[in-house]
Parts: structure tokens; sequence; C-alpha cells
């Protein structure tokens, strides 16, 4: 009496039951309590007066060169926390690369973008990818995109050389692999296509087709 067929008692499946309910409920708890923590850690950085850890001279592209911009060219973030980022803009240095270096580290400019792109690829890192560099000229493009500045002069085609295009694009697919960025003319602009700007960067010269073939090449790359 008791004992079902299969020699297993009714009172026993139901324990079993409530032990598996149990422990699923904990196993469910642990997750949500998981969650809750990476929140919690999110949230926390992002109330006024917190900040991240900085390491100073730290990089967000490997391979890339640091030297700081003014302060006065750029404010602090918490991207892409506090704002998303989901677009890269091009611009082109309308001079040579110490120049452009020059430039953004005058606190009188009032501009500077994250990275720069010399003619021999080398890439210099001005700004990080958190913070928010006074670059394209509208606020809200500011806000969410990263900026590259390519040494030259946008009515020089010569200036735009194979190994800035290919070093640029390994840049950008990066960046786009980071912030899950489409790799598409949507996403990926020129400056004179930021509304507001009287800007005409990158010009008639840059290859458009071009670089948005490296730069996905670079990206279906680095996915493999």
């Amino acid at each position: 009496m008791g004992a079902s067929a299969s020699g297993k008692s009714a009172d026993g499946d139901r324990r079993i039951g409530r032990r598996a309910l149990v422990v699923g409920s904990l196993a469910a708890a642990a997750g949500t309590a998981a969650l809750a923590r990476d929140e919690l850690a999110r949230l926390w950085w992002r109330v006024p007066g917190v900040e991240k850890p900085r390491k100073p001279g730290e990089v967000d592209y490997a391979g890339a060169r640091w030297l700081a911009a003014s302060d006065a060219n750029w404010r602090r973030a918490d991207r892409p926390d506090d704002y998303r980022i989901d677009m890269v803009v091009v611009h082109v240095t309308q001079g040579d690369l110490d120049s452009a270096v020059k430039a953004f580290q005058d606190p009188g400019h009032r501009a500077a973008t994250h990275y720069i792109v010399g003619q021999d690829g080398r890439v210099t890192q001005m700004i990080r990818e958190l913070d928010v560099a006074y670059h394209a000229g509208n606020r809200d493009y500011n806000e969410r995109s990263i900026g590259i500045e390519h040494e030259g002069f946008v009515d020089r085609p010569e200036d735009f050389t194979d190994a800035m295009y290919e070093s640029s694009a390994r840049l950008t697919a990066r960046i786009c692999a980071r912030y899950d960025i489409p790799v598409d003319r949507e996403h990926i602009i020129g400056h004179v296509e930021v509304p507001g700007t009287d800007h005409t960067d990158p010009g008639p010269h840059w290859d458009w087709d071009r670089y948005m073939k490296l730069v996905r090449r670079a990206r279906t790359a680095a996915q493999a």
C-alpha cells in the first residue's frame, strides 16, 4: 500500500519534486542576485562624482601611442554606460600629424579627436573612448561617436596612403566590434555629414568604397 507500480512511493515523488523546486528556486535567486550585483556595480559608476579607475597612458587600441589632449578639448564621461557609442566620424587634419597633436594639446583650440592616423599608418590616441571629445561640432554627435583624424589635406589625394587606409580600417573595425556598431555608411560617416557642421572633410578624394571594404574585411578577420 502506498507504493506505485514502479516501486516508488507517491510521497517520495512529491519529496523529490519539492527538493527540485527548492534547488531550482535557489539557483534562480542566485542568478538574479548576480545580475542585481552587476547592475548595481554598473549604476555605481554612474553616480555623480564616482569615476572608473583610469591608468595614466592607457590606450583603448592595442599598438596606439598615447599623447594626451588638453583637458579643455574633451570632457570626462563613462561611455557607453552614460552615452551609447554608435558612430565613427572620419576627419582630415588639414596639416601634418605633429601640427594636429600640437593643436589638440592647446587648450585654446577647443577641439580634438580620440585618434589620429598618420600617413605611415601609425595610430596616436589622445582621448579615451569612454570620454567625450569635442570633434564633431554637434553635441549629440560628440556624445555618441568616436572621432578619427587622418594626416593630410582634403585636396591632396596622395596624402591618403595605403598604410593609412589599412590602419584606419583596422581601428574602425575594432571600434565597431567593441560597441556593436553596424559597418555601414549610416554609422561610419565623414565630418561633412554631421548636421550643422561647416567642415568639408574628409573631402572628395577620400575613397569611401575602398575604406568601407577594408573595414568590413578587418571586421570579418577579427571575428574569425
